[in-house]
Formats: C-alpha cells, sequence, structure tokens
C-alpha cells in the first residue's frame, strides 16, 4: 500500500487509515478503494425556513409519515427521498451507500439566476458558507462545489476566486441555461477563462424545466427526458461554440452521463463537414472537444456507461448518484464493478478521477 500512513478520524467509530487512493480498518486490516460520490445535493440548513427566514427564495423541508417534503415557492416537492439538510444524517447516508468521500453541492432550484443581483449574491454567499462549513467539519469524508449565479458572467468570474479560497471547496455548480442562453454564448467567456485559470472543477446541471413544451408536463418527461437534454444543448452548444477548444484546460462535469450527447456525435460531426455555421468556430476535431468534459456515472443503462467509458476513456467518468432524489441510482458502486472493466479502470470511475480532479491530498493521477 505505500509506506505513508494517516489516521482520519472518522463519524462512525472505525480506526480509518488512509495511504493513496485507499482506505482501511487498521482494526480489521480490511481495506478498500476510496469511493467518491461527485453528484450529491444538500441544502445547507442556514438557507431553510426553518433557520428563521422569510424569503421567498428559502425552502421548507420536513419529514411527515416517513416523507420527506421539500416546500418551495408555493410547490411541494416530494421527490428527495433521502435526507437532504442534517449533516449527519447525510453522513449516514453515505455510508449505508459505500461512499468514503462526497463532493456536496447545491439544490440545482436554489441557483439563484432569476433572483435580482444583490439579492442573488446573499443567496450565493449564504450557500458558499454553509457548504464550506460542511465540508471543513468533516475533511476527510466531505469536499464541496459552491454556487455562483451567472446572469452577470464577468462579476461571476471576478467572484470565482473567492469562491475557491473558502475551506473545503473545489469548484462550483451551474446550470445548463441561464435566461435563456446556453454556455456556449460568448458573454460566458469570461466565466470560462476564470474556470480555467482557478482550475475549478465546473459542474453543468440541468435546471429542470428547461424547455417550455406542455409535453414535458407529461410521464415525468420533464425529468426523464428534458433534463437530459438539456444538458446535451448545452454541451453541444460549447463544442461547436469552440469552448471546449480554447479553454483546454478546463474542468467540466456533465450530469446524467453527458445526457444524449454521445448519441449526437455522429450529427455533429457530419454538420461540420459541410455547413458553414457548424464550422464558424471549432476549428478541430469534435470528437477531441467531446472527450475533454468528464461524465458522471448516472445513466441508469450499465450498456450505456460501458459504451460512455469506452468512447472517452475510463479517466473521464466519475462515479456519481444524483443523492438525494428518486431519480438517484443509489447502486452506482455495484453498476460501476459490473460493467466488466479491467481493475485499474474501474477504481479510477470509483473514486481516482475525481479525488485527482478536485486534489484531494494522497490522490493518484
Amino acid at each position: 500500500m505505500g509506506a505513508t500512513t494517516e489516521t482520519l478520524p472518522d463519524p462512525f467509530g472505525r480506526a480509518i487509515v488512509e495511504q493513496g487512493r485507499f482506505r482501511g480498518d487498521s482494526a480489521t486490516g480490511r481495506w478498500w478503494v476510496m469511493t467518491l460520490d461527485a453528484h450529491w445535493h444538500v441544502i445547507v440548513p442556514e438557507m431553510t425556513r426553518e433557520a428563521g427566514g422569510t424569503e421567498g427564495w428559502r425552502p421548507s423541508v420536513r419529514w411527515e409519515d416517513g416523507s420527506q417534503l421539500v416546500e418551495l415557492r408555493g410547490r411541494t416537492i416530494p421527490s428527495a427521498v433521502r435526507e437532504f439538510v442534517r449533516a449527519d444524517r447525510i453522513l449516514q447516508e453515505a455510508e449505508t451507500l459505500r461512499m468514503d468521500h462526497i463532493l456536496i453541492c447545491p439544490w440545482v432550484n436554489l441557483i439563484p439566476n432569476t433572483l435580482p443581483i444583490d439579492e442573488a449574491l446573499e443567496v450565493c454567499t449564504l450557500q458558499n458558507e454553509g457548504l464550506s462549513a460542511m465540508a471543513a467539519a468533516r475533511p476527510n469524508r466531505v469536499s464541496a462545489l459552491g454556487v455562483l449565479t451567472l446572469q452577470e458572467p464577468v462579476l461571476a468570474a471576478r467572484n470565482l476566486p473567492k469562491l475557491m479560497s473558502l475551506p473545503g471547496m473545489k469548484g462550483v455548480e451551474i446550470t445548463a441555461g441561464v435566461g435563456g442562453a446556453y454556455l456556449g454564448d460568448e458573454r460566458f467567456l469570461p466565466f470560462w477563462e476564470s474556470a480555467e485559470a482557478t482550475g475549478a472543477l465546473v459542474f453543468i446541471h440541468p435546471t429542470t424545466r428547461g424547455f417550455d413544451l406542455p409535453v414535458f408536463n407529461d410521464y415525468y418527461l420533464w425529468n426523464t427526458v428534458g433534463n437530459p437534454m438539456e444538458t446535451t444543448v448545452t454541451a453541444a452548444h460549447m463544442v461547436m461554440a469552440g469552448v471546449m477548444e480554447r479553454f483546454p484546460k478546463l474542468k467540466v462535469l456533465l450530469a446524467h452521463g453527458g445526457g444524449g450527447l454521445l448519441a449526437l456525435r455522429g450529427r455533429l460531426r457530419h454538420s461540420a463537414t459541410f455547413q458553414p455555421q457548424a464550422k464558424a468556430r471549432l476549428t478541430g476535431s469534435i470528437d477531441d472537444s467531446f472527450k475533454r468534459f468528464h461524465f458522471d456515472t448516472v445513466t441508469h443503462d450499465p450498456e450505456l456507461l460501458r459504451g460512455l467509458v469506452e468512447y472517452v476513456g475510463a479517466d473521464r467518468v466519475l462515479l456519481g448518484s444524483d443523492y438525494p432524489f428518486d431519480m438517484g441510482n443509489y447502486r452506482a458502486v455495484e453498476e460501476v464493478r459490473g460493467i466488466g472493466l479491467g481493475r485499474a479502470e474501474t477504481e479510477a470511475i470509483l473514486g481516482g478521477n475525481a479525488a485527482r480532479l478536485i486534489g484531494l491530498e494522497g490522490a493518484q493521477s
């Protein structure tokens, strides 16, 4: 395992030690590869109405008859089926799901892109301080992605270094679209420049209501189809606008396995062979830009996940569950281990890739 062994505090009473990307119980001698969940939503307690505020952007979270109910802007949302707020319970859930480390991020509905800018900045500060506190209190178990509002991208670019200076903060979660604009738009270039310069991991997540079409109100399609479609559109926009080519050191993680992006790679390639607009910005290979993204494992289909790994490489895929929602994959570790990859590839996806990207001490490249 190597010569350097560090004893770690553990909330579950185990004598945990860490060597590189391996963790173990020194009492039993059992070692295991670190598992790191890179798609794990929380609501910090300071944001809730229960904390004492009455602003409309504050959610109320309560358990009733064994179910967690989240109320926000007059709507009751029952889809968060696991603990959303209390840190001790969240860590117990992580243990149950066999996650050694979690990369927490805000609930996307609390990214304040539609609020007046002064209020939006207040909401971002409140969440970032709470997320940082949760990570700083448990550095061996928790890291955090913060939140910025992109309605003023130049301001977001200036604020990103400050966010990255907070204890435990490894990057930022942003929405796939902002006010109808997708992330390849030129207005976002200052933000992408800052993200590359700071080394922040940028997690792109759908807004959850990106398309105002009646059909998405039927059969849960707003979630099953609409969410990955948002990610697909913005990622394709970034590729064709040359963002991933212009900023090759960006660390961008796409939610839900990148949505339908890979299924469209042939159409995008073909368009660039003849259509002037399609090849107006991108000068290199579409595939090269695709493979600069990172992808979580939340596909709900082992064949799709295996195909994703084969196309982009195991080093570009990160374990994720989409905790705490009903569309989460709570057998993510077992799924990765069951798709027939080699040991090195499996270990990379389960935790090595994410540990490297967010700079966890002891992570191997």
